[in-house]
């Protein structure tokens, strides 16, 4: 996969747009996003909200969210040709 820098505030846009999250709290600098799955099983993540979000940070930020980073991308380029 394409190792691009990307801003949190659209990585978090995609994840609540794209992949049904919620935002439920944030601390600092920090969001706190969580989805509750067909089976009502809760799955939580937490994005930096930094300028430039690192591949590492968003490659952790998608394991936590168990969406694979090809289906991210996916998402992420959809979004973005519908500006």
């Amino acid at each position: 996969m394409p190792k691009r820098i990307l801003q949190a505030k659209k990585v978090v846009k995609v994840l609540c747009k794209e992949f049904g999250f919620i935002k439920i709290s944030q601390k600092g600098s920090h969001i706190k996003l969580r989805k509750i799955t067909s089976f009502g099983r809760k799955i939580i993540t937490i994005v930096p909200l930094h300028k430039e979000l690192a591949y590492g940070t968003l490659k952790g930020v998608l394991e936590l969210a168990k969406i694979e980073e090809e289906d991210f991308f996916n998402m992420f380029k959809k979004v973005k040709k519908r500006r």
